[in-house]
């Protein structure tokens, strides 16, 4: 039996907790969506926008460590942590590995926990059509509970979760019906996030040096097919290595020219790059000429394409 992969539900953004319905609210945890294949006989891992990634997860992929079914298409989130907290620049720097003997190193280095919500097929059948209570019991029934894998808990409260979630300067909380099916490959109400934070994908347009390393970087997200110049950011999770190999790395970029629709005002010295690297950013809020107010970089993506960093891209 084969799997083809496919595109997970997804939440649609909220600024108001639902009242009417049977709902649930759950951590919102930053991390990487991963969703688990198994038909029996091997493990396949394949993230939101249907990425293999067995390869940088090889403690994954004996399904019997973390679930008892003969089959399965699970559906969660594989997070790291930094300290205390989960971290998305942490679990990147797992996923970006690409050298077999580096990645061995990491499942020590940077263990990994998968945060399990769903589960879309079971022992042969496809069980989306059920309840996502229905659904739950399933899990309930199937996971192996351990450091390496856990079922993502649920509250009623889910005022009190977000406060707690502020309270931690975690990203926010996601809130669920339980009545709910599984929609593959789509968004509806069902599922909502309420998120704490803004953040988005970006592409880096453009950067300056401080002593002959980048110091910021300029970024923009397309609308209509142009780059739309957002802000600029210099902080955030980069380690002064990481910065360094950022500088290495985007020296092939290098352009005569400004990408961007809009030119950013005050970049006299601004170096300029074709538009190819992505760049998770986290953010209070959208100004009034629709720059972002006190960005900090998350983590540098490499499995994500420029294209699809949109206005789009968070709704």
């Amino acid at each position: 039996m084969e799997f083809k992969p496919v595109v997970p539900f997804e939440p649609i953004r909220t600024e108001r907790m639902p009242k009417d319905g049977n709902w649930v609210a759950q951590v919102k945890w930053d991390g990487v969506r991963m969703l688990s294949y198994y038909n029996g006989a091997d493990v396949q891992l394949i993230n939101r926008r249907l990425n293999k990634r067995s390869l940088q997860y090889p403690e994954f992929l004996s399904a019997q460590e973390y679930c008892s079914a003969k089959s399965f298409i699970l559906d969660g989130e594989f997070i790291a942590f930094d300290e205390n907290k989960p971290s998305f620049h942490e679990i990147m720097r797992r996923d970006s590995l690409r050298q077999r003997q580096s990645i061995e190193d990491s499942v020590s280095g940077i263990p990994v926990t998968y945060m399990i919500f769903d589960v879309l097929f079971f022992n042969g059948d496809w069980v989306v059509s059920k309840s996502l209570s229905e659904r739950q019991m399933i899990l309930n029934d199937i996971i192996l509970p351990s450091n390496k894998a856990q079922i993502v808990e649920n509250y009623k409260d889910s005022d009190r979760l977000l406060e707690l979630m502020k309270s931690h300067n975690m990203e926010g909380i996601v809130l669920k019906n339980l009545d709910s099916s599984y929609l593959i490959n789509g968004k509806d109400r069902r599922w909502q996030k309420r998120k704490l934070f803004h953040d988005l994908f970006a592409v880096i347009g453009g950067f300056t040096y401080r002593d002959g390393i980048i110091n910021s970087l300029l970024l923009g997200i397309y609308s209509n097919n142009s780059l739309v110049y957002i802000g600029h950011a210099g902080t955030g999770k980069l380690t002064h290595a990481d910065w360094i190999e950022l500088t290495r790395n985007m020296k092939p970029s290098i352009i005569s020219y400004c990408p961007f629709e809009n030119k950013p005002g005050r970049f006299k010295g601004a170096v300029w790059v074709k538009p190819m690297v992505v760049v998770k950013v986290q953010f209070m809020e959208w100004t009034a000429s629709k720059t972002m107010r006190h960005p900090s970089i998350q983590s540098i993506n490499v499995s994500m394409a420029a294209s699809d960093c949109t206005f789009e891209q968070n709704q």
